[in-house]
This record gives C-alpha cells, structure tokens and sequence, in this order.
C-alpha cells in the first residue's frame, strides 16, 4: 500500500513540534574547562600514596600527577582545591569540575554525581601493629571485645567500620594522615581501609603489617567523580584515561610512587 503525503505529514509534524519546543542540551562542563583554562580539581590531601597536602600547601601523589596529564591534554592549568571526606560531594559541586584522590565510587555518590570508568580495583584490608599478626590473623579475630579499632571519618572507611564492627570499640580519629601513627603508638589496634593505602602504609611504617591485602573484605573501585549526566565530559576523560594506559603513562605514574 502506497504511502500518502498526508500519512507523512501526520506522522512527522508531531516530531517536528517536540523537537522545537525541547529545552536546549545543556552545555557540557568540558566545554567550560577549556574556555575558562583551568580543570579544577578536588582532593582531600589525606590519602597516600593517592593525594597527600604537602606542608607548603602542594599536593603530590598518583591522582596530583593524573591531573596535571589530563589537565595538559586538554590545554589548560590545573587548580587543586583541598576538601574533607564528609564535605568531599558538596565541595565538588560548588567549586570543581572534578574530583580524584582514591575516590571510591558508592551507590550514595552516584545518586549526586558521576564518574569516569574506574581505574583502579580494590577493597578494603585491615593493618595492625606487626607484632599482633598471630593475635589478628583476620578479621573475626580482629573483631572481639577488647580491641581498639579506629577511623576517618566521612568516607568508605567509616561506613565499612560502622556496618562491620561487632564486638571491638570504634574510634573516630579526625586526621586520616596521623591516624596510622595511632597504632603505631599503642593507643589503637587496627584500622580497616583500602588495601592499596594498607599497602603504602605499611612502607611508610615498617611496624604495621596488612592483613591479607590480596582478600580484601569488600570490592571497590576508584575513579575520576565527574557531574551527573555530562556525557561529552566523561567521554573526554574516559578516551584521556584510555589512551594513558595504553601509552604507558599511566604505569610510568603510578610506577614512580609504588615502585621501590
């Protein structure tokens, strides 16, 4: 049956109609990145080997180094404005156009927030003093009345230990770079956080050991936190991210802070 110009006419006008009253795409933020000059970037500064705020008000890590790559592949300055864990989501909607430092993605952050693809897999691990591993062999042990665990607070590590924890009483330490030296010093036990900071921790403090930071007790994954719903954006910085693993960036990056 032979199609009429009516039938078209019927057919196409309703579409014709929507599409001039549909609201204008709002502008990605890539597009504001590169007129404005400037990726500003998030960090908490507290997460080695990921971000650490230097005592010359500098950053430095994997993630400080990540930015400034994709800062220069996009031809503009990188500004790195400092922010705490609880204030992590708001700051970065009010000020940033990004925000990276071990950021774990949550199902609490994607309800207000995007992310790149993840870049690096991990999960949570505990650490204790060396000389407790046959008193802490794993985390059933680690949990029992008696023993002192402690925390950052506003992150994964607070939500993990709060949902965990038992039996041991749970401390909220307020400085996630001093609070490694807690233990050390004999007035906590152990502190449950990503492997991968169990790991450099350990490094940094040769009498903390991880305990099995190969198991960890919970998946997770990093990423870059974008704004919600910016397609073009995440595109960028996915095909960015992308093409660094590909080039050898990436590891070369990430070699110069884990590699002894």
């Amino acid at each position: 049956m032979r199609t009429t110009i009516a039938t078209l006419l019927a057919l196409v006008l309703p579409q014709i109609a929507h599409a001039a009253t549909a609201p204008e795409p709002q502008p990605s933020r890539l597009d504001h990145v590169l007129e404005a000059g400037t990726l500003r970037v998030c960090m908490t500064g507290d997460y080695k080997p990921f971000t650490y705020y230097r005592d010359d008000q500098s950053f430095e890590g994997i993630d400080v180094d990540l930015a400034r790559s994709l800062a220069t592949s996009l031809g503009v300055q990188p500004q790195f404005i400092k922010t705490t864990w609880p204030t992590l989501v708001k700051d970065f909607a009010s000020q940033c156009d990004i925000a990276m430092g071990g950021i774990s993605i949550t199902t609490e952050r994607l309800k207000k927030v995007g992310f790149a693809e993840s870049h690096v897999v991990d999960g949570k691990a505990p650490i204790i003093r060396c000389a407790d591993k046959a008193k802490f062999p794993d985390f059933a042990a680690i949990d029992r009345p008696g023993t002192r665990a402690i925390v950052n607070p506003g992150g994964t590590n607070e939500r993990f230990a709060r949902s965990r924890y038992q039996h041991a009483t749970l401390t909220v330490h307020p400085d996630n770079v001093s609070i490694f030296q807690e233990i050390v010093d004999g007035r906590a036990d152990v502190m449950v956080t990503d492997a991968s900071e169990t790991r450099w921790q350990a490094r940094l403090h040769p009498e903390l050991c991880p305990v099995d930071p190969d198991k960890p007790l919970q998946y997770a994954q990093k990423a870059i936190m974008l704004p919600r719903a910016d397609v073009a954006f995440k595109a960028y910085v996915d095909g960015w991210m992308h093409l660094a693993k590909q080039n050898g960036e990436y590891q070369r990056i990430v070699d110069h802070w884990l590699k002894p």
